[in-house]
């Protein structure tokens, strides 16, 4: 496990497929859409789960903020800045280590109230985008948005990857699994040939 990587936030709801991170907007450039994070509980033990949305609640004070005429830049850095209301990610769970040992299975057990939530570092990424088991949790999930969820989790780990057939690879794997639901298929797809291999 790495101890360099970036932290984005600290969980604030969590269940087994899934969980609910929270950060402040000045850490917002760390996560990003389709993103592999992962949630150490232990030292042997770590869950990982892609990002599949994020969500900026509004507050008091933006919603008097939004009606005003005129609001000053350094309201709106000071609102940005001291925000109480956190920035909300939302993250499917995909796998878990345990002893050095991936799994693409649903976690035993969620992450925890509070927990330090990570982005993945390319060696993580890597390593943990090796075999596509994990794929099968993002298509089966009917409440996200599948087809950008993929194609932005794919075009992420691609950039991480040393092997340029990578993409092409995990492109097959997506539609070995979802040949009996063209309709899905075609939006997958169609969000894939947006991404593009630099």
């Amino acid at each position: 496990m790495t101890t360099k990587s970036i932290e984005i936030g600290r969980l604030l709801r969590a269940g087994t497929t899934g969980f609910i991170a929270g950060c402040r907007v000045n850490q917002l450039d760390a996560p990003s859409f389709g993103a592999l994070v992962r949630a150490p509980l232990t030292g042997a033990y770590q869950i990982f789960g892609i990002i599949h949305d994020i969500h900026i609640d509004d507050d008091g004070l933006v919603r008097q903020l939004v009606t005003a005429d005129n609001v000053s830049a350094e309201v709106m850095r000071d609102n940005r800045e001291r925000r109480i209301v956190p920035v909300e990610m939302s993250v499917l769970a995909v796998g878990y280590e345990q002893d050095g040992k991936i799994f693409h299975l649903l976690p035993p057990r969620p992450p925890l109230s509070l927990d330090v939530i990570y982005k993945c570092d390319d060696k993580e990424v890597t390593r943990f985008t090796e075999k596509f088991g994990y794929f099968r949790h993002i298509i089966n999930n009917k409440d996200i948005p599948v087809g950008e969820v993929i194609a932005a989790h794919i075009l992420q780990a691609q950039s991480a990857q040393k092997d340029k057939g990578w993409q092409e690879r995990a492109t097959h794997e997506v539609i070995t699994l979802m040949r009996d639901d063209y309709p899905t298929l075609m939006s997958v797809l169609g969000a894939l040939s947006d991404v593009s291999v630099t």
